[in-house]
C-alpha cells in the first residue's frame, strides 16, 4: 500500500493475528532538557480525540492521537506543529470518515491523509514568517482508530510496540548512515559528510529547514513520511513513542523490557515514561528526551502474559540420578 500517485511514500503494513484488542487506552509522557541548554522537544498526547474535535468528526472508539516533535535550530518549528496539530493533521488533511474502518479504500486514504498532513505542516513552516528557515523538526505521529494503529515518521523519532514482551519497531529512522536514504540523497544531488546531510543535518527527512529546500525542485531533505499500519490485537501491550535521545542509548528491546517491568510494578504510564527518560539520563544521553507510553493492557494483563515457572517434584529416577551425581558415582 502507498499514497496516491502524486504522493510517493514507503509504507509497510505490519501483519499480526486477527484478534481484536480489549480494554481502554491510557497514556503517560515525560520530557527532560537533558544535558542541553534548552529543550527543543514538543509532544502531543490525546487519549480521546473526540474530546478535541467534538461532533465535528464522527470517530470510531477508541480514537487516540500521539506525536513527538524533536526540534533543531530552535524550538519554534516543533512548538508551531504542536499548537496547530489538530488543524493540520485532522481538518486540512481531510481525515477520511467512515463507519467501516476495515474498508481497504478507507485504509488507503488514511495513508494518503498522513502524507498530506506532513507536507502541509512542512509548507506551513515555510509560510510562517516568525519561524527561521534554519529551524526545523523531526516528527512522528501515531493515530489509533479502533483496532488500527497508523504511524507516520519523518526523521529519527521512533515508535516501538510491545507484543507479548517482544519489541516491534513501527518506524524507520531517516539518517544518512542508512543505505536507502543515502542513495536517495545522492541521487538528488546531496552529499553525506561525517554522517551529516550536506555536512549539516543529522537526519535526511524533517519538517522545516527551508534553507535546505526549494519549492521549485525536489531537495535531498524531504518531509515525506514513512507510513505504517498495524492491526492491534490482544497480544499488543503498549506502545513507546520517543525521540532519539532515548534510542541513542537504549535498544528497542531494552526499552520495552524496562517499561514492561515498571508497568507491572506501578501500573502508571506517566511513571513509566518518567523512569524511561531517567534511565536514558543515567546512560549519559547527549540530547533532549521525550517519551510517551500508550497502554493497551492493564498491569494484571501484563502479568498474565508473562512466561511462568511451574513447580514440580522430581521423579524417583531423577532423585536417584541426582544422588549418584552428588556422591560421585
Amino acid at each position: 500500500m502507498g499514497c496516491a500517485a502524486s504522493i510517493q511514500t514507503s509504507t509497510i503494513v505490519v501483519e499480526s493475528p486477527s484478534r481484536k484488542p480489549s480494554g481502554s487506552i491510557r497514556s503517560g509522557s515525560h520530557t527532560d532538557i537533558g544535558p542541553r541548554k534548552s529543550n527543543e522537544d514538543e509532544h502531543i498526547r490525546i487519549d480521546d480525540v473526540s474530546s478535541q474535535l467534538g461532533s465535528l468528526y464522527p470517530l470510531p472508539h477508541p480514537c487516540s492521537f500521539y506525536a513527538v516533535f524533536d526540534g533543531h535550530g530552535g524550538s519554534e518549528a516543533a512548538s508551531y506543529l504542536k499548537e496547530h496539530a489538530m488543524r493540520l493533521f485532522f481538518i486540512e488533511s481531510d481525515l477520511p470518515q467512515t463507519s467501516n474502518i476495515d474498508d481497504d479504500m478507507f485504509l488507503q486514504e488514511l495513508e494518503n491523509c498522513h502524507c498530506r498532513a506532513f507536507l502541509l505542516a512542512d509548507q506551513a513552516l515555510a509560510d510562517e514568517c516568525s519561524i527561521s528557515s534554519y529551524c526545523g523538526t523531526t516528527a512522528l505521529t501515531a493515530l489509533i482508530l479502533g483496532k488500527h494503529l497508523v504511524t507516520a515518521s519523518a526523521g529519527d523519532c521512533r515508535a516501538v510496540l510491545c507484543r507479548k514482551g517482544v519489541a516491534v519497531q513501527l518506524s524507520q529512522d531517516h539518517r544518512p548512515c542508512y543505505l536507502e536514504e543515502r542513495t536517495r540523497v545522492e541521487a538528488l544531488g546531496g552529499f553525506i559528510e561525517d554522517g551529516y546531510l550536506n555536512g549539516e543535518l543529522a537526519v535526511t527527512r524533517a519538517l522545516g529547514d527551508w534553507h535546505m529546500k526549494s519549492p521549485s525542485y525536489t531537495s535531498p531533505l524531504i518531509a515525506m513520511p514513512d507510513v505504517r499500519q498495524t492491526v492491534l490485537t490482544d497480544d499488543d501491550e503498549f506502545l513507546i513513542i520517543a525521540c532519539d535521545g532515548i534510542w541513542d542509548v537504549m535498544s528497542n528491546q531494552e526499552a520495552v523490557g524496562f517499561v514492561r517491568r515498571h508497568l507491572r510494578l506501578y501500573d502508571d504510564p506517566d511513571c513509566c515514561a518518567r523512569e524511561l527518560v531517567n534511565q536514558a539520563l543515567r546512560r549519559d544521553t547527549s540530547d533532549n528526551l521525550t517519551a510517551i507510553v500508550v497502554c493497551f493492557s492493564s498491569a494484571s494483563a501484563l502479568a498474565s502474559t508473562s512466561p511462568g515457572f511451574r513447580c514440580s517434584s522430581l521423579t524417583e529416577e531423577a532423585r536417584n540420578r541426582l544422588r549418584n551425581l552428588l556422591q560421585g558415582n
